[in-house]
């Protein structure tokens, strides 16, 4: 068991500690099991919307530009030939689809693997619950300097969502907020540093064990 003290937002220890579960922030990392959750959310993004148009599909007229034979170069059957100016593309990029299915049990390893991997380089922080009254940079700003991690890619991860969180984070670079139910592995091995609010243990803990 891994027990780490929580923090306030001024970045001094509270006085109470929290157990993170070995099973969950303690297991032997699977790199391949990482590398294919990485790799299967970064193909979800992709949009697939790519497209050229094939010589079938080019505006043009279809009449036949010069005769068969005779001619001494390549037979050229119109002006959408693609070997001329604004013919067709030959074997273009089409709309497809980039994601491909993963097994639950290898996205929860992967998950568990990324964590562990930050568990073991001391690069969690757990952080008591807080919230802001209205939307402000400069808070957010504020407390990574009292983390000490105001120039590292820090991930906050709340319990749920929280609006003021979010807006007060959103132009800060290197910072990102996400819930619990949201964290990837991807979000995870990012992150210099990963931020977890107290609240939000219980559901990743709850979430892990329930799967």
């Amino acid at each position: 068991m891994m027990e780490l003290a929580i923090l306030n937002i001024e970045g001094k220890e509270t006085g109470r500690k929290v157990v993170l579960n070995d099973s969950i922030f303690g297991v032997k990392p699977n790199d391949h099991a990482i590398y294919l959750d990485t790799k299967q959310f970064l193909a979800n993004q992709r949009q697939g919307t790519h497209k050229s148009k094939q010589r079938g599909e080019i505006a043009g007229s279809t009449r036949k530009i010069k005769k068969q034979k005779g001619t001494g170069t390549a037979r050229a059957g119109s002006i959408k030939n693609p070997l001329f100016r604004g013919g067709g593309r030959v074997f273009g990029p089409q709309p497809r689809f980039y994601g491909f299915k993963l097994n639950k049990k290898i996205k929860q390893l992967a998950r568990k693997s990324a964590l562990s991997y930050k568990a073991s380089a001391n690069n969690i922080i757990v952080l008591e619950d807080f919230s802001f009254e209205a939307p402000k940079t400069k808070e957010i700003v504020r407390m990574n300097n009292n983390l000490n991690i105001g120039n590292k890619k820090s991930l906050f991860v709340l319990r749920e969502q929280n609006k003021n969180i979010y807006l007060s984070s959103r132009n800060v670079q290197g910072v990102e907020v996400v819930t619990a139910d949201e964290l990837s592995t991807y979000n995870i091995m990012k992150a210099s540093k990963l931020v977890l609010v107290e609240s939000a243990i219980d559901v990743l803990q709850s979430t892990f064990e329930n799967m």
